[in-house]
C-alpha cells in the first residue's frame, strides 16, 4: 500500500493526538474530515469497540456529515437484542473476517441487513467495514478486542479502489491513537467505579502513595442495611445477594444522582461524602437530605410486593475529615476517616433506638426547616459530648 503527502500529513496528525489525551468523539470527527479533505466522499461512519466497563458492554461514535460526531454506550443487555444479532458488525465478528463491503446501489439486490437497507433508501450507495485488532481488556464473551469502524457515501459510483485504498491506510493509524484514548477511558471507569470519583481522580492524578491526603470538609451520608445478618443466614448466596443489590441501587444510587460520591462499601453499609468545598454547606446538606429521603423512598417502593422486607437505617453529620490514602504499602485504598465519620456511624445505630429510618444532626436539619423534629440529645460511644438527633417530622418524601 502506498503512501503520498497528503496521507501522511493526516497520519502524523493521528501520532500527534496519540500521544495526548484526546477526545475520542473529537479525534473520529477529525479524522472523517481530513479523510473528506482527500476527496473520500463519506458522510456516514461509525467507530465501534467493545470496553470494559460494569454497566456497558460496548461504546461508538457515529459520525455524519450533517450532524457531526455523537457519542454512545450500549449496555450488556443490548446483545440480546435484534437490532445487535442482525447487525453487519456481529456478521463480520462472527465471521472471522477483517472486512465486509455492500454495494448499496446495486438494483434488485438485498444487503443482507437491515441497517443497510436503511442506509440504501436513505440514498447511501457504498458501504465498506473493516476491523482492527489491538489488546485490550473488555467484558465480550467472544474475546473479540480492537475496533470496529464503518464508512458510507452517497457517491453515484460509490467508493473507488485508491479511497478503499486511503481509508484503509490511514484506519490503523486512528487505531492506535483510539487504543490510547480508550485505555485512558477504562483506566477512569474501573477507577472511579471501584473508588469513587473523588478517590478516583486522586489516583490518577498520581496521589498514591501511602499517608497521601488532604482536610476535607463534608455532609458524611451513612447507611446501614436492616436484619442483614439474619437474611444472610437464611436466604441462598444469589437471593440475599440480589436483595443486598437492590439495596444499594437504591441508596448508593441516590447518592450518586444528589452529586454526592459512594467511598466505600462496608459489608452492607454505605459510606458516601458531600464535599461542602464547591458550593458550602447549605448545598451539600441539601444534596444529601435528597439524597436520603430519595433512598428510603426507593426501598419502600422496591420492598411492595417483594417477599423480602427492604428497610435500612440512614445517618447524616458533618465536619472535618481526613481524606487519604490509608493501608498496607501493597494494599490501599481511599476513605474518610476522623470523628465524623464515626460520629454518623454511631448516629446511624440510634436509628433502631428512636425507630426512625433518618436521623440527622441540628445543623444539617436547620437546611430543612419545619422538616425535622428533635428527638433530644444522646451520648454516642467514644464521644464526650452528648448529640442532638432530629427525625423527619411525617412520612419521608423526596
Amino acid at each position: 500500500m502506498r503512501t503520498r503527502p497528503e496521507l501522511e500529513e493526516i497520519e502524523d496528525w493521528l501520532i500527534r493526538e496519540a500521544l495526548g489525551s484526546p477526545d475520542i468523539s473529537a479525534l473520529f470527527a477529525g479524522t472523517c474530515e481530513r479523510l473528506r479533505s482527500l476527496g473520500i466522499p463519506i458522510v456516514r461512519a461509525n467507530l465501534a469497540w467493545a470496553t470494559l466497563h460494569p454497566l456497558v458492554d460496548a461504546e461508538a461514535v457515529l459520525w455524519t456529515l450533517d450532524e457531526g460526531a455523537r457519542f454512545e454506550q450500549y449496555r450488556h443487555e443490548h446483545g440480546e437484542g435484534a437490532e445487535w444479532l442482525d447487525s453487519p458488525i456481529r456478521a463480520l465478528i462472527v465471521s472471522g473476517e477483517d472486512r465486509l463491503r455492500r454495494n448499496l446501489a446495486a438494483a434488485n439486490t438485498d444487503p443482507g441487513f437491515p441497517l443497510l437497507r436503511r442506509l440504501r433508501d436513505e440514498g447511501h450507495t457504498d458501504y465498506l467495514l473493516m476491523r482492527t485488532g489491538f489488546d485490550l481488556p473488555n467484558t465480550n464473551e467472544t474475546g473479540t478486542s480492537g475496533m470496529i469502524a464503518s464508512w458510507a457515501t452517497r457517491a453515484p459510483d460509490g467508493f473507488d479502489a485508491r479511497s478503499v485504498d486511503d481509508v484503509e491506510y490511514l484506519q490503523i493509524r486512528l487505531a492506535l491513537a483510539a487504543r490510547s484514548t480508550i485505555q485512558t477511558r477504562i483506566a477512569s471507569t474501573l477507577a472511579e467505579t471501584y473508588l469513587g470519583r473523588r478517590a478516583g481522580r486522586h489516583v490518577l492524578s498520581g496521589k498514591i502513595r501511602h499517608g497521601d491526603g488532604e482536610i476535607l470538609e463534608a455532609v458524611i451520608f451513612y447507611s446501614d442495611l436492616r436484619d442483614s445478618t439474619g437474611l444472610a443466614d437464611r436466604l441462598p448466596p444469589d437471593v440475599y445477594l440480589a436483595h443486598l443489590n437492590t439495596y444499594f441501587d437504591a441508596a448508593a444510587g441516590a447518592v450518586t444522582e444528589a452529586g454526592g460520591d459512594v467511598l466505600d462499601f462496608i459489608g452492607d453499609a454505605i459510606l458516601a461524602v458531600f464535599p461542602i468545598e464547591v458550593d458550602g454547606f447549605q448545598a451539600a446538606a441539601s444534596r444529601a437530605l435528597q439524597a436520603a429521603e430519595t433512598a428510603l423512598v426507593r426501598m419502600d417502593q422496591a420492598a411492595e410486593g417483594a417477599s423480602l422486607p427492604l428497610r435500612c437505617g440512614i445517618a447524616l453529620s458533618h465536619g472535618s475529615v481526613m481524606f487519604g490514602n490509608i493501608g498496607v504499602a501493597d494494599r490501599m485504598t481511599f476513605s474518610v476517616i476522623g470523628p465524623t465519620v464515626n460520629a454518623a456511624a454511631r448516629i446511624e445505630q440510634m436509628t433502631k433506638t428512636l425507630a426512625s429510618p433518618l436521623l440527622v444532626t441540628s445543623e444539617i436539619a436547620a437546611v430543612a426547616p419545619g422538616r425535622f423534629e428533635r428527638r433530644g440529645s444522646y451520648p454516642l460511644a467514644g464521644f464526650g459530648a452528648e448529640v442532638e438527633l432530629y427525625a423527619p417530622r411525617g412520612p419521608v418524601t423526596p
